[in-house]
């Protein structure tokens, strides 16, 4: 973990697209598809939408929390939202090489480290292994960039908080003493939309959270604070493309 928030994924494409859900975060993406793989940036999403790659495709990724990509891949967010671009789009073309080498050798790292053994180990754990150290070069790389990075602008934890209470935009704007269009600006850069948007998304994902634990979908739209529950089946369908059921089921893509 770096900080609070940031974790690291993996992912294997299944037979047809994935269905990736807005999260409000940012995340640095080690893809294996193609002959040497690829460093990936996938930007704050607005809607739901389909990774492609073939069947078996692995990717690792670090997400960062709300607010925290930017200072590590040195641009605003908004520049980057509802995108997903190569690394080397944004970070000097020689670092990025040498990160994707360093990555692209975690098998020949794992085994020197006898996290994994090419000879005794079962291929499952050989690929978690492999897995687990190139998000560790993920957060590496990451790490360095934070250390230089300027100090997290102290308004953005209130901004999270203020949209996670229901707390409208003015009284946000109140509460950390900013104009409305001052609160607008600062969001854009960090997450990469307003308040109001990142409430939605943030809404959202409460919701398919207790949703996915079986609650009842009229006391998942009462606890995550959406009207009723044809407001959470419009939101969900808005935000994610399909409803909610079809989404649960896992069918969505």
């Amino acid at each position: 973990m770096i900080g609070r928030g940031a974790a690291v994924w993996t992912r294997t494409a299944g037979t047809g697209p994935q269905r990736v859900l807005p999260d409000g975060c940012t995340d640095l993406i080690w893809s294996e598809a193609g002959p040497d793989g690829e460093l990936l940036v996938a930007g704050p999403d607005t809607r739901a939408r389909l990774a492609p790659g073939p069947p078996g495709t692995r990717a690792v990724g670090l997400r960062f929390a709300p607010g925290q990509g930017p200072a590590v891949l040195g641009v605003p967010a908004h520049e980057l939202r509802d995108q997903l671009v190569p690394l080397a789009a944004l970070w000097p073309g020689a670092e990025v090489r040498r990160l994707a080498e360093r990555i692209a050798e975690a098998e020949r790292i794992a085994d020197a480290e006898r996290i994994a053994d090419a000879e005794r180990t079962a291929e499952a754990e050989r690929t978690a292994a492999r897995q687990a150290v190139q998000g560790r070069l993920l957060e590496d790389a990451a790490l360095g960039c934070l250390r230089t990075a300027e100090p997290p602008d102290p308004v953005l934890a209130a901004i999270v908080a203020g949209v996670s209470r229901g707390t409208g935009v003015a009284g946000i704007a109140a509460a950390v003493g900013l104009g409305e269009r001052q609160l607008h600006r600062r969001s854009l850069a960090a997450f990469g939309y307003g308040a109001k948007t990142l409430g939605r998304v943030l809404r959202l994902n409460r919701a398919l959270d207790l949703a996915r634990t079986g609650v009842p979908f009229a006391a998942v739209a009462a606890t995550a604070g959406y009207a009723d529950q044809a407001h959470l089946a419009r939101e969900v369908r808005t935000l994610t493309g399909v409803p909610l059921g079809r989404l649960l089921q896992g069918s969505g893509g």
